[in-house]
């Protein structure tokens, strides 16, 4: 009887479980918002914002997951607000995952809806607040729950246009097989000097021979008949050797002179003190100052002339003045942005977002660093003397894919997250020009 009773209880029991395995199958369970979630990104104080970087980065808004108890898949939009109570919300973005990025020009859009000019000449204010929130939404069409953010503020400044931009440009560059073989893309330009009969030029050769001529045409050249110094019209080319020069072309005597010039970098917090070249300056002539983007470590460095310690320069006092021979500069791992102003004995450096060359062509898609470019004129990127194998490449801010430029049609235009773009073994001078969208792969 024992027996029987306890069989009962186990068939009764086994019903049971395919009763509560039936009303489970009609069950709809509705996840509960388990608590607040935020944006993880380190915000700047302020965001200055000029139409000739509208394609770079403006901000990369990251998050942790939000949390609503159980697992369930999730969508979050990104939010904007001018007014600041959302009441005038529109979403920008929306994703699964944990971050979105918007662009300069995004911000310049954002700017101007909130009444913000760059012009000294009206009453209308330059610096404004633009608001964002995260909402995210768990759930589907017939039940759908969802949670927000705490807003965050992005300060947004649009500089006065005063003018104060350089126009130091001539209508002469320099041409050859040293430079851009024999007009295969834009001679090297000549620029003004102080002296109005003297033009320079600061260029990479390669082992070739240069000329000189004008408006990137043969009408008007340069040449040397007897290697002398003194200039021949549609003379003999002129033997050139690899390096950094600078080239001074005086225009009324015709005479000329080509003499190693580089500015660099040298430091433990960059090359360990000269163990490989140094980081070399870009000439800025919108600015009349030398300019480098370079990734730097924890560690110190210094300025200095051709590679050489004949011609360096410190910071004694860290107060932003050159001095020869003077203190190392101690500096913290990060991507800078770094101006020599030599007029002036001065220097600035701030940390920046940077554009790198990575890819099979280049560094097996960053086993080693990206090939750093130099913002050399606003809105104009110049990645100088990059050695790239047969492969693919792409441009990626920091040496990370959050942002990154390929070209999906193959036709110099810059895609943001765009397809691989091919190349062949070579040594290169990569542009990239962020106010009209485009790139230029110069092979020398």
């Amino acid at each position: 009887m024992k027996n029987i009773k306890i069989l009962t209880l186990l068939f009764l029991s086994v019903i049971g479980l395919f009763s509560c395995a039936d009303n489970n199958a009609s069950l709809t369970y509705i996840a509960k918002p388990a608590g607040n979630f935020e944006f993880t990104n380190t915000l700047l104080s302020e965001y200055v914002l000029t139409t000739a970087t509208a394609h770079n980065l403006g901000e990369r808004f990251t998050w942790f997951d939000a949390d609503f108890g159980v697992p369930t898949n999730i969508t979050y939009e990104l939010q904007k607000s001018i007014i600041g109570d959302f009441s005038d919300m529109e979403i920008i973005g929306s994703t699964t995952g944990n971050d979105l990025t918007i662009t300069i020009g995004d911000l310049l859009n954002y700017a101007r809806e909130a009444g913000l000019d760059n012009d000294p000449d009206t009453a209308d204010p330059n610096t404004g607040d633009v608001y964002f929130r995260l909402r995210a939404r768990s759930g589907n069409a017939s039940s759908t729950i969802e949670m927000f953010s705490p807003s965050i503020t992005l300060t947004l400044v649009m500089p006065e246009n005063t003018g104060g931009v350089l126009n130091l440009s001539t209508t002469w560059g320099v041409v050859g097989s040293g430079y851009n073989n024999w007009g295969a893309f834009a001679d090297a330009p000549f620029y003004k000097t102080n002296d109005v009969n003297v033009i320079v030029a600061y260029v990479n050769l390669v082992d070739g021979e240069i000329k000189f001529r004008e408006d990137n045409a043969w009408g008007n050249n340069y040449g040397d008949d007897g290697a002398d110094g003194t200039l021949d019209a549609g003379g003999a080319n002129i033997v050139v050797t690899a390096g950094a020069y600078k080239i001074s072309f005086n225009v009324t005597a015709l005479t000329y002179t080509i003499e190693p010039f580089s500015w660099g970098v040298v430091g433990s917090a960059f090359n360990n003190w000269g163990a490989t070249p140094d980081g070399q300056f870009s000439y800025d002539a919108t600015t009349d100052t030398f300019k480098i983007g370079i990734k730097l470590s924890d560690g110190e460095f210094k300025f200095r002339f051709n590679n050489d310690w004949g011609t360096n320069f410190g910071d004694t006092g860290a107060d932003g003045t050159l001095e020869a021979g003077g203190d190392n500069i101690v500096v913290t791992a990060g991507y800078y942005a770094i101006t020599l102003d030599l007029n002036n004995s001065t220097y600035t450096m701030a940390p920046a977002d940077l554009y790198g060359v990575v890819g099979s062509g280049y560094n097996n898609w960053g086993a080693t660093p990206d090939f750093t470019f130099t913002e050399v004129n606003p809105g104009i990127w110049v990645a100088d003397m990059v050695t790239l194998l047969d492969g693919e490449i792409k441009f990626r801010l920091n040496e990370d894919w959050g942002f990154n430029y390929g070209d999906d049609g193959a036709d110099g235009t810059l895609d943001a997250g765009g397809a691989n773009i091919a190349v062949t073994a070579g040594q290169y001078r990569i542009v990239l020009d962020f106010n009209q969208g485009t790139y230029l792969l110069n092979k020398i």
